[in-house]
């Protein structure tokens, strides 16, 4: 058992080399998300959060692309490539010649190896990990768990003192060895000294003509030094992602422990089991997310609001007690006690003041919608800054694109706008301004003013009769002009 005061390592060395081919993508293993960071990054925040003096990342497989993805969240970490010798005992001997070349002399401390596709494990089982090892003078220190099906995974091996004396790997494995149900993790907390000499002299002689990390443990008990573990309770902190089948499971598991950390924080979630939210989003207590919720980036959700159901929501920020019902949005801002939806989509821009509303079937782009003001239904509203307490009729469209440039439209505070308006962009609508019902406004109009297109109506008698005759509109037609004279012959 630790002490509970953690102490930081020196370094953190997160493999990310493997080509990870069980994936079957394009798409480089450790690059592949849950919760809304990929797996590496799950791995990098979580060294992060120990404060180690160093963190090196190995790659080798697509390196350009793990490495722009890796630097593009966290410039600070020191990138290592891995030679063609392969395995991860040669993954760590780079990554500890790299940390050697910094200019700082040999490292020297506690060095934790981690990987990118083990998304689940916690900083503070790291930190566990590490006092531990240091309180027990180790000098290596292995994470374990007990798996009933502990399949591929390493077997630990213990003497009748209950110390670890090696490692084996399943494919190398005697059947008596494979029956072992406490499996290595792969993570492991060393000395940085003994961790640079057992390497020297771990070979690829085995199954894999690898260089196994785990020879580093026998090794180091040869050369005198104390060799322990640490088990954890929790498998899946130590389980990782071969193909896609684990990562969704993973995911699954992730996603439960977020909902009920929210839960515990004072947040309804009515149906966790179809409510993803990802690591990144904020949510305040008193929310009530409703079944069929989808939760992802920077969204925040202030106290007292409402989500869902069926809402997807990216980089969405709501107001306290706002209400937003099947929508699906991103980058946009909802104010306080506002109401969107049902089936709105707020595409990125769109600014929702106090009080204000976009209802059902109502798109929205860079739209400054004021307190107060409301766009209720079946409306089209880009490039649009509209004031305070305004109302925009039903099916109106704001036409921001000629064809070659977007313009922006400005309609004023306290306007209110007839139902099927036009708004020919560039144009500005005056304070107080009313328009009325199938009005195209091309020019701008004054503050208090009425814009309508006057056009008399034409009604053409007999048209339908003439023009579409044997239709039911025609027979219809026909039986209701024979009861009109009727009733005027009997009157």
């Amino acid at each position: 058992m630790t002490s509970g005061i953690q102490e930081a390592p020196s370094a953190v060395i997160v493999l990310a080399a493997g080509a990870g081919t069980r994936m079957k993508s394009s798409l480089p293993k450790v690059m592949h998300s849950i919760g809304g960071r990929s797996m590496v990054e799950h791995a990098i925040a979580t060294a992060r959060e120990l404060q180690p003096d160093h963190l090196a990342v190995v790659v080798r497989h697509q390196r350009d692309r793990v490495v722009d993805h890796v630097t593009g969240f966290d410039e600070n970490v020191l990138v290592v490539d891995q030679d063609e010798i392969p395995g991860t005992g040669r993954a760590v001997e780079v990554a500890v010649d790299a940390l050697d070349g910094l200019g700082q002399g040999e490292i020297e401390g506690t060095v934790v190896v981690t990987y990118g596709d083990v998304p689940l494990l916690t900083s503070s089982t790291i930190g566990d990990l590490t006092t531990y090892h240091r309180e027990q003078g180790n000098a290596v220190t292995v994470l374990t768990a007990n798996l009933e099906e502990p399949g591929g995974y390493g077997r630990i091996l213990r003497n009748e003192g209950g110390e670890v004396t090696a490692i084996v790997e399943a494919k190398d494995a005697t059947p008596e060895e494979l029956a072992i149900t406490e499996v290595n993790s792969g993570i492991y907390a060393f000395d940085a000294a003994a961790l640079r000499e057992s390497l020297k002299a771990v070979t690829t002689e085995n199954a894999q003509a690898e260089k196994y990390l785990t020879d580093v443990l026998s090794i180091a008990r040869v050369n005198g030094r104390r060799t322990s573990a640490l088990t954890v309770e929790d498998r899946w902190e130590v389980e990782g992602a071969n193909d896609r089948v684990q990562l969704s499971e993973l995911g699954r598991v992730l996603n439960q422990r977020i909902t009920e950390k929210h839960m515990r924080n004072g947040v309804t979630i009515v149906d966790p089991a179809t409510t993803w939210i990802d690591t990144t989003v904020h949510i305040s207590n008193d929310v009530t997310i409703l079944p069929g919720t989808q939760l992802h980036g920077q969204t925040v959700i202030e106290t007292g609001a409402t989500v869902g159901p069926d809402t997807t929501l990216t980089d969405v920020v709501i107001g306290e007690g706002a209400s937003v019902v099947r929508t699906h949005g991103s980058g946009a801002r909802i104010g306080a006690r506002a109401t969107v939806g049902p089936f709105a989509y707020l595409r990125p821009g769109t600014v929702l003041g106090e009080e204000g509303k976009i209802g059902t079937f109502c798109e929205t782009k860079n739209a400054d919608i004021g307190d107060g003001s409301k766009i209720p239904h079946l409306t089209y509203a880009g490039d649009v800054e509209i004031g305070e307490n305004s109302n925009i009729g039903a099916a109106s469209v704001f036409v921001n694109y000629d064809g070659v440039n977007k313009h922006r439209s400005v309609i004023g505070s306290n306007v209110r706008m007839g139902s099927d308006n036009m708004y020919v962009a560039p144009l500005h609508v005056g304070d107080g301004a009313y328009s009325g019902a199938g009005t195209v406004i091309r020019e701008d109009v004054p503050p208090g003013a009425l814009v309508i297109n006057e056009a008399p109506q034409r009604n053409v008698e007999g048209w339908v009769e003439k023009k579409r005759a044997g239709t039911p509109a025609a027979e219809a037609a026909r039986k209701a002009r024979d009861t009109d004279a009727n009733s005027s012959e009997e009157g």
